[in-house]
């Protein structure tokens, strides 16, 4: 009396197809891991596959990379720090974070993060092709109101391969998708048009699934039965102008405590994709 039955509280099933529409198998976390693990390197000039994330303030950049150290280390990391609320850009220095493999040495990718876009702040987009190109120096403090220049001491003259970038992830938010305003998307078409001239390949990452999807919300395994997270993979394939097939939707750790097989099934999948996709890249190099 007085409460909401559990049958109250399920998500109707008209939100939810008949067939998922992308297929994926929820008991292959272990197969995926060792996949990810085992991940031979195709160029004998590179040391490390480069992940690029960049996007908008907010979305979950960080939180996608301790995502990812979290389903590898079994248990919930904070390596790259999140900030507490979403309108400041929590990162302002370029930095590359490895993830361990257990044995004392880490896996064969590495992924960086930028500061955020921002409609009048945040960070230059010539700063996030300076990244894509090798120039921009670990460590090197990102400002808001003028990029990185050739005479700047953070400023790599003579990138190296493994100073390079083999993959850019434009990284969007279900939830402010439709909020997202023309500025920062023409800023993301800005470097998407610059890694395309320089054949670098590019994966979107949709993060925060679980905030528009009740299905999704109570089971994470009905990603690709929910029809708003198609809807949102469609709407976003429009908005950024890429391809469905390379668009990833994953629920980052946010609340847990513990990791999970579901959320590491989705956060690997992506991250799968992304590796395979620098490791070609690198391999034509």
């Amino acid at each position: 009396m007085g409460g909401s039955s559990s049958k109250e509280q399920e998500a109707p099933p008209s939100l939810e197809l008949e067939q998922p529409w992308r297929n994926v198998d929820w008991n292959g976390r272990g197969r995926l891991e060792g996949e990810l693990r085992n991940t031979k390197i195709r160029s004998s000039d590179v040391s490390h596959l480069r992940i690029l994330l960049h996007g908008q303030i907010g979305v979950g950049k960080s939180c996608f990379i301790n995502s990812v150290d979290s389903a590898f280390q079994h248990e919930i990391k904070n390596k790259a720090g999140e900030a507490p609320c979403s309108d400041k850009s929590y990162t302002k220095k370029y930095k590359t974070y490895k993830i361990e493999n257990g044995n004392g040495g880490f896996l064969p990718f590495v992924m960086n993060d930028v500061m955020g876009l921002e409609n009048k702040d945040g960070v230059q987009t010539a700063d996030v092709i300076s990244a894509l190109l090798g120039h921009v120096k670990e460590g090197y403090k990102f400002k808001s109101d003028t990029p990185l220049k050739e005479c700047d001491r953070n400023y790599v003259s003579n990138p190296s391969p493994d100073d390079k970038v083999h993959c850019l992830v434009t990284v969007v938010s279900a939830n402010s998708l439709s909020l997202m305003d023309q500025s920062i998307i023409n800023k993301m078409k800005t470097v998407k048009e610059r890694a395309n001239d320089i054949d670098i390949p590019q994966i979107v990452l949709l993060t925060k699934i679980d905030e528009v999807c009740l299905l999704v919300k109570q089971d994470v395994k009905k990603t690709y039965t929910s029809k708003k997270i198609q809807e949102k993979i469609n709407q976003c394939s429009n908005m950024i102008g890429a391809p469905v097939k390379f668009i990833f939707p994953v629920k980052n750790y946010c609340y847990e405590s513990d990791t999970n097989d579901p959320t590491d099934i989705l956060i690997m999948l992506a991250l799968r994709h992304m590796v395979s996709a620098a490791n070609d890249y690198v391999a034509s190099l």
